[in-house]
């Protein structure tokens, strides 16, 4: 038996519960294994929240920090960090924006940072834009810089390229977003 409680307490877990000799090596080291391997399944079927929303009568002078999604209707002055962002078209916000995924259908003044930025025709942002995918849609208002990082997330990261002009940097629909007067 000496030699099987040695093999037992470095080895599987479900060979120490049987053992009630052992009691106090093998629990403390079965309960916790346990208790995760059950807690892991009790976090498998958790689902995502929904977005939080900020409606069109709300102002809000401050910064918002989350790592879930906002979707924004209403004016915000102060920076935005989520983890997606959708600007609705009634909708102004003052200050940087940081989000993995921003979706802007309304008016942007600030600076926008994400790995995913789309603009849509009813955009309007006066603001530099770092980006590691963006999408401009025809007639979307925009004045500023674009660049393009591998890490647009990482605020303090200077790569030491020269910011490009909107319409030098991608597609013919950008061009033309460019020089769209609202």
């Amino acid at each position: 038996m000496f030699s099987k409680s040695k093999i037992n307490d470095p080895s599987p877990k479900p060979a120490d519960q049987g053992a009630p000799k052992a009691d106090t090596k093998p629990s403390e080291s079965s309960k916790p294994a346990t208790s995760s391997s059950s807690d892991f399944k009790a976090t498998a079927p958790k689902a995502k929240p929904p977005a939080s929303v900020l409606s069109s009568d709300l102002h809000i002078t401050g910064n918002l920090k989350t790592t879930g999604d906002i979707q924004v209707e209403g004016t915000v002055e102060g920076d935005i960090r989520a983890h997606l962002l959708t600007v609705g078209e009634g909708a102004t916000i003052k200050g940087e924006i940081i989000a993995d995924d921003v979706v802007i259908n309304g008016r942007i003044v600030g600076r926008v940072r994400g790995l995913k930025v789309r603009l849509t025709s009813t955009a309007r942002v006066e603001g530099d834009i770092i980006h590691k995918t963006i999408a401009i849609e025809s007639g979307a208002h925009f004045e500023g810089s674009v660049q393009r990082q591998d890490d647009p997330l990482n605020g303090k990261a200077k790569t030491g390229t020269q910011p490009q002009q909107a319409g030098a940097s991608a597609a013919p629909a950008q061009a033309q977003a460019t020089s769209s007067a609202g």
